[in-house]
């Protein structure tokens, strides 16, 4: 094969023209197949640990379990930290590995640690249950519904969710179908402490009969020649009448259970966690995608599904949709699409304009042949379509077309100059190829980062650099075959003379004249323009302080979340009051198109960057669905005038969903210290300082306030002289407050606790607890006989982080701020409180100023090797250190218009601004390289050398500029986008500045490094 792909590629036009053919039609076809998603997915370094141990008061708990477990786990390899809470007869213990570890090691680290924990179960309380663990956090149930009704019952609604959901299992796309909100029913034995007493039984007796009764017992079996025969006991109660008759004996008595106790069926007291949709009782049916699925076929299926099951449904049940994944992404991607399509037409239209009606119809063909073949390449890396790939389509879209650009400009020029189409053709490949190709190449370098940032973020926005890279390669492809092709068909001569008259009249003209004189009189004084390049770079750095911090800005979707925190020791039943009185007063708002309501734990996952919160009474949230972006901000607005006046003892935060990796809050500190008390000391005069901020709201702790409780001291002689044992009081104590589970009872597919509690009558006051009835062998004694009861505050939960007691405070923050700069702002504000910290105390930057940090070093970490890459491949293409040396002193000067264009447009220095930043490195030093190559084909010329570097800034300025102009305008439709605009910005205003300081200040440094003199 020739060498010069050109050439080759014009004298075989039909291969060309085929595989073009093959590559849109196989483009068309992988983009219909490529998955649907809204963000893409990455891992979640995340384990929940959890333990119950009933009785246990949460000081118990830390001490006796969560300790223990903390400590094994911290032995694990790549541990980065652990946190913890502690609460009466339950802990909580979440588990973070090292972002920086390889995605597919991260099972192998939680089998280690179930293992070690596990080995270790010896050591924790023999009769704590668990501990249980859950690594199983990038289930995203996008797609939810709710059932409710007006005159049916929670078990009936159950009843027909379950069937719906084994409906739902069987969709294609479907991974895992979970109901929300399902109050178990119970099977209530109610006793009175007297009848018991008369029978001389304790609660643990009755309880054995019971479970004697309703057991199910192994069965023999007969083998009877060639035949198994197993023997099956019948009996088990499976009616409320049966159990009424079991039978129970007694000082000298048998009766029937149902003569001493009333046996009745209900749902649990204190209820499970309650889900509401616009203020009804409901069952919610979560629906999750599996991995790599099509978001908007996993719509359309679910849709005829449920116009199915509505056809179905009986009477007096409502299906309602609460939550619709796959419209939120179709939107996202035909808002994405969208732009993709006007930045299409904007670079078309550009190049019709600025290189002509035929030169622009080559450029035509090409644009979209690069995108099939991104397509294609995207299909063959499993790069789905989400938020992510489609603006790294639109990143790239104004890169792409540099190539086809550059060499159709020349091969256009040296048609006018006269020369064959087919010479002028193979002399483009020749003094374009390499050049370009090695910028190709450092573009995509200078995304390298991103990608192989060891990150949450890189894994979120690493598909960036593999796209780009993609594009840009096919690109240079497309440039260097296809491109020559249709300019040898399309480009006709236009009558402007030939030879070099030609030539030089195409850079003669009023602005070339211009440009001329500005370009010698920077020539002859190089000292100023590099010391005026230098003032303006330390002014840009000095103007870069003045620019907003953020890490990821909200998203803009309708959706907003509502959490509620009550005190501790708050019961789920005043909590659904409070949750129901904010959803009826949201309920009249106008701007409210649905709320969900879930009182006791908080929302599905339905998105991948929210992060849900581990269930507890004192916990509510409202997912509030707003009609449009005002109407969210608008009712964000008034949620908080709305807990301030009617929920003065509610904690609440309202928010939006973030964009990126999940941040409960926008600005946090934590505050570690060897005991709870200092923790809570400092926590408290860190809120007073973040008090005197008047760019937060809502300030609150993740723990600070005691819970009441009963302290029951028993008197162990009087124990014994009573026949009473500590097992008996606690399981009479039990009874009569909460209920004493002891059986099953099956109905169905369902077990139903059996539970012991006393009749209402018997159930007593806090205040008169010392008259309650334990039953003895003889009768009954009160409680107070043998104990001694008092009223004192506990912690209703511990929080820690690394083994020590951490109390995370929280805050707000108002729309004209972002959370990180108003963390700075209390940082600096706080600098008094840290210098006298006593030994041990810690106050440290938490949430999204934290991974604002980690994040960016995590992308700086790869950056030398990027700039290695970068230095080889400019060294392979240039073969003069000192032409590598001038190249790269025009990189850090992008920085100007980067810092410039941030500030004007009133947008903050977030994650994606940063990584656009360094994305522009590539594209200023590939204009650098184009034009040292140019200058070195003229002095290959025999120009002077002076001369040589005018000449080449005249000769490449069309195409840097045009090429400038084109990835400029075609990142427009991007600025629009909260989540883009950063990143468009840094690009599209540092490479206007960068493309000016190129073709002025590069020939400066040229003619310093080389010793070019003005007299040559």
């Amino acid at each position: 094969m020739n060498s010069n792909w050109a050439e080759w590629a014009i004298k075989h036009k039909q291969v060309i023209h085929f595989f073009s053919a093959m590559i849109a039609v196989m483009g068309i076809i992988c983009y219909g197949v490529l998955g649907r998603q809204e963000d893409p997915s990455f891992p979640l370094t995340q384990m929940v640990i959890s333990a119950a141990w009933p009785g246990a008061t949460a000081k118990q708990m830390e001490m006796h379990v969560t300790d223990k477990i903390e400590k094994v786990v911290q032995t694990v390899d790549d541990v980065d930290y652990v946190t913890s809470y502690s609460r009466p007869g339950v802990c909580v213990i979440n588990v973070y590995l090292k972002e920086s570890i390889p995605s597919e090691t991260i099972p192998s680290h939680w089998l280690d640690l179930r293992n070690l924990v596990n080995d270790k179960r010896s050591e924790l309380p023999a009769d704590m249950y668990g501990p249980y663990f859950n690594d199983h956090f990038d289930d995203v149930f996008g797609n939810v519904y709710a059932i409710t009704s007006d005159s049916f019952s929670y078990e009936e609604m159950r009843k027909v969710a379950s069937r719906i959901k084994d409906d739902i299992v069987q969709v294609p796309d479907v991974k895992k179908v979970e109901l929300k909100g399902v109050q178990p029913e119970k099977i209530y034995i109610q006793v009175e402490n007297e009848k018991l007493a008369q029978l001389g039984m304790s609660v643990d007796q009755l309880a054995a009969v019971v479970q004697a009764e309703t057991s199910v017992t192994p069965a023999a079996m007969k083998h009877n020649g060639k035949s198994n025969i197993y023997l099956r006991l019948t009996g088990l109660p499976d009616t409320v009448q049966n159990i009424e008759n079991i039978p129970v004996s007694g000082n000298g008595r048998t009766l029937r259970l149902g003569d001493i106790a009333k046996i009745e069926r209900g749902y649990a007291e204190p209820a499970e966690p309650k889900m509401y949709f616009n203020g009804k009782p409901a069952v919610g049916i979560s629906i999750s995608m599996v991995d790599g699925g099509n978001n908007l076929k996993l719509g359309e299926n679910l849709d005829k599904k449920v116009k199915e099951i509505n056809r179905q449904l009986p009477l007096g049940f409502e299906f309602n949709q609460v939550l619709n994944q796959p419209k939120v992404v179709k939107e996202s991607i035909n808002e994405f699409v969208e732009s993709l399509v006007e930045a299409i037409l904007i670079v078309l239209v550009v190049s019709l304009m600025t290189l002509g009606r035929q030169s622009g119809y080559v450029i035509s063909v090409c644009i979209p042949l690069v995108l099939m073949c991104s397509m294609v390449g995207m299909f063959l890396a499993g790069i789905d379509l989400h938020k992510m790939s489609l603006g790294a389509l639109i990143v790239a879209l104004g890169m792409l077309v540099d190539d086809s650009v550059v060499v159709v400009e020349m091969i256009e020029t040296k048609i006018n100059e006269g020369w064959d189409r087919v010479k002028a053709c193979s002399f483009a490949f020749e003094s374009c190829a390499k050049p370009l190709l090695t910028g190709t190449m450092i573009t995509c370098a200078s995304f390298m980062p991103i990608a192989f940032a060891r990150s949450t973020v890189g894994a979120y926005a690493g598909s960036l650099f593999t796209v780009v890279t993609i594009t840009l390669m096919s690109s240079w492809l497309v440039s260097a075959t296809v491109a020559p092709t249709l300019a040898h068909s399309w480009l006709k001569k236009e009558d402007k003379g030939g030879g070099e008259e030609a030539e030089a009249s195409l850079y003669q003209g009023g602005f070339y004249n211009v440009f001329r004189k500005l370009l010698r009189w920077s020539l002859h004084h190089r000292v100023m323009v590099i010391v005026i390049s230098i003032g303006i770079f330390i002014g840009s750095l000095l103007l870069g302080k003045l620019l907003k911090q953020e890490f990821f800005p909200a998203s803009t979707r309708p959706e907003l979340l509502v959490d509620m925190n009550l005190p501790e020791g708050t019961s789920l039943k005043t909590t659904d009051e409070a949750a129901r009185k904010l959803t009826e007063m949201l309920l009249k708002e106008e701007g409210v198109n649905s709320i969900s309501t879930y009182v006791g734990e908080s929302s599905p996952r339905f998105v991948l960057v929210i992060q849900p919160v581990q269930p507890r009474d004192n916990y509510a949230q409202l997912v509030v669905v707003a009609k449009d972006l005002e109407a969210r901000k608008q009712l964000e607005k008034k949620i908080r005038v709305m807990i301030e006046e009617h929920f003065p003892d509610v904690q609440s935060y309202s928010h939006s969903i973030p964009l990126g990796p999940p941040t409960p809050y926008p600005v946090m500190f934590r505050v570690t210290a060897p005991t709870d008390n200092q923790a809570k000391e400092y926590a408290a005069k860190l809120k007073d300082i973040m008090l005197a901020n008047e760019h937060v709201t809502m300030i609150n702790f993740d723990w600070m306030e005691k819970a009441p409780a009963v302290k029951v001291e028993l008197d162990d002689d009087k124990l014994r002289q009573m026949g009473l044992t500590r097992k008996a009081v606690s399981a009479a104590l039990y009874a009569e407050i909460s209920g004493y589970s002891i059986s099953k009872y099956y109905e169905g597919d369902q077990a139903i606790d059996m539970v012991f509690r006393l009749e209402p009558k018997d159930h007593q006051n806090i205040s008169d607890l010392g008259t309650m009835s334990i039953p003895t062998a003889k009768g009954a004694v009160q409680l107070n006989q043998v104990a001694y009861l008092s009223y004192e505050n506990e912690d209703g939960m511990i929080w820690r982080r690394n083994l020590l007691p951490t109390v995370t405070v929280n805050a707000g923050i108002i729309d004209s701020v972002t959370g990180n700069d108003v963390t700075s702002e209390i940082w600096l504000a706080s600098e008094a409180l840290r210098k006298q910290l006593p030994y041990g105390v810690k106050i440290e930057i938490d949430g999204p100023s934290e991974k604002s940090v980690k994040s960016l070093a995590s992308i700086l970490r790869p950056v030398p090797a990027m700039l290695v890459i970068m230095v080889i491949l400019l060294m392979l293409m240039l073969m003069d250190i000192k032409k590598v040396f001038v190249v790269t002193c025009i990189a850090p000067l992008g920085l100007v218009g980067v810092i410039l264009g941030l500030f004007l447009f009133n947008t903050p220095m977030g994650i994606m601004a940063q990584t656009g930043a360094l994305a522009l490195v590539g594209t200023i030093i590939r204009n650098g390289t184009v034009l040292v190559d140019q200058i070195d084909q003229h002095l290959a010329q025999g120009m002077p050398r002076l001369k040589a570097v005018t000449e080449s800034v005249i000769v490449r300025f069309r195409p840097i500029m045009l090429t400038a102009l084109t990835t400029v305008l075609g990142l427009i439709p991007m600025f629009p986008s909260d989540f883009w605009r950063g990143m468009a910005i840094a690009i599209s205003c540092g490479l206007t500045v960068a493309t000016i300081i190129t073709l002025v200040v590069l020939p400066v440094i040229y003619c310093m490094v080389f010793n070019v003199q003005n007299e040559d």
